[in-house]
């Protein structure tokens, strides 16, 4: 698997983020990773390069959410999600990581089916819940044939077969965080409320109220759950989901002070980590 360092800006235009993280604060944001464990391994070891190349006194790893559905192993990006910590270190030392984890839409949706919502169940075992039920050993049939006895059978399955450790992760999910400038939530904000006042379902469900919105929202929002060929950069946003699962790219955006770059997953490799922080940095977008 192929790595790439990249930037990309705002269109012609278009202003661009005015925002840094805390003094000493690099983060590490990974979009919407749909079951690709692979991609998921590629960007673990992309960060744990870049980590060595950036003296920082924090570092934090923020998971958008939408871990499982759709791709090839659900189950085993949330094992690689609950156990996977960097190895080595800058000259040596213990590269020690904060990490938050954001739910996302497909989440709830499981969460919901858990609880014994048959009707959520159906709609989300149609949209790529079906998968993650076989990877938990559930395998299931056209879920639009499936009447309420064969869902809840579908679900008791499911429940039986998910691990304690899993369950406990997927019901710690929060659904925001704040870290210096920028705001992280996987599907974005209601434009004209107080961060503080963001309703959970804005937060994991908005979608075109908050793209078209041109507003400062009182912090830079980066967000995935809305599937883009490249990362979205705007003033008031940045969104990262590049649709993995079809398209074999998965972003992880990197924060540092003032500093913006990429990581994804890519065909080839375009250049390094020291070119994405400005040594040699060709634009992406070009």
């Amino acid at each position: 698997m192929k790595l790439q360092w990249t930037q990309h800006r705002s269109p012609p235009g278009q202003r661009a983020p005015s925002a840094s993280t805390s003094p000493g604060t690099v983060v590490y944001a990974i979009g919407d990773i749909h079951g690709r464990i692979d991609l998921l391994d590629a960007i673990h070891q992309g960060i744990e390069q870049d980590a060595k190349l950036r003296p920082a006194r924090r570092r934090l790893l923020v998971y958008l959410g939408d871990y499982i559905s759709r791709g090839p192993d659900s189950r085993a990006v949330v094992d690689r999600v609950i156990g996977w910590r960097p190895q080595g270190g800058t000259r040596g030392v213990a590269q020690n990581f904060d990490v938050v984890a954001l739910k996302g839409n497909h989440e709830e949706l499981l969460l919901r089916f858990l609880d014994g919502d048959l009707f959520v169940g159906r709609h989300w075992l149609g949209y790529g819940g079906a998968d993650t039920l076989a990877h938990y050993g559930g395998p299931l049939g056209d879920p639009r044939s499936c009447d309420a006895d064969a869902l809840a059978a579908a679900r008791a399955r499911l429940s039986a077969a998910m691990p304690r450790e899993h369950r406990a992760f997927l019901r710690g999910l929060v659904t925001s965080h704040r870290e210096g400038d920028y705001f992280f939530a996987h599907a974005g904000i209601l434009p004209g409320v107080p961060l503080e006042g963001q309703s959970d379902r804005d937060l994991v469900w908005i979608r075109n109220r908050f793209l078209r919105s041109d507003a400062d929202h009182g912090a830079v929002v980066v967000h995935g759950h809305c599937i883009a060929a490249e990362p979205e950069v705007r003033h008031n946003r940045i969104g990262i989901d590049t649709g993995a699962y079809d398209s074999g790219v998965l972003t992880c955006l990197v924060l540092d002070g003032a500093e913006r770059s990429f990581l994804q997953t890519g065909p080839s490799i375009r250049n390094g980590p020291a070119e994405a922080r400005g040594a040699v940095c060709p634009d992406s977008s070009q």
